[in-house]
């Protein structure tokens, strides 16, 4: 399993979440503010990215297939049901895609699941 730190991942020796390829999008600049699935604020700044495929607060590490750069990004959003018919499998902040090189538009990418959280039973 990977462990993220702060947009990098800790390897270990096993991975046995799911992975696609499909296409990244970065999020429209007029959601800044608005409120994601998670209740939370989006804000570009952050590491994060909606997804249709994996679970609400999965860990993610998302490979530029273009350049091979990567970064570990939270989904705490979801994507219009729309995208998914268009090849989309995550929407990306800025910030996130920044880090993946910058692109414009569209790049395509790997997307790995590396961890999830877990609600406490407290």
């Amino acid at each position: 399993m990977l462990i993220p730190v702060f947009g990098m991942a800790q390897e270990s020796s096993k991975n046995d979440g799911k992975q696609l390829n499909g296409v990244a999008t970065i999020y429209a600049k007029r959601f800044q503010g608005l409120r994601t699935a998670t209740g939370e604020v989006f804000k570009h700044t952050n590491l994060t990215a909606a997804s249709n495929n994996f679970k609400i607060n999965t860990w993610v590490k998302v490979t530029n297939l273009v350049n091979l750069k990567s970064v570990i990004v939270r989904i705490n959003d979801r994507m219009h049901p729309r995208m998914a018919k268009m090849g989309r499998v995550v929407d990306l902040t800025q910030a996130a895609a920044r880090l993946l090189g910058g692109f414009d538009g569209m790049v395509k990418v790997k997307v790995e699941e590396i961890a999830a959280i877990l609600p406490s039973d407290d």
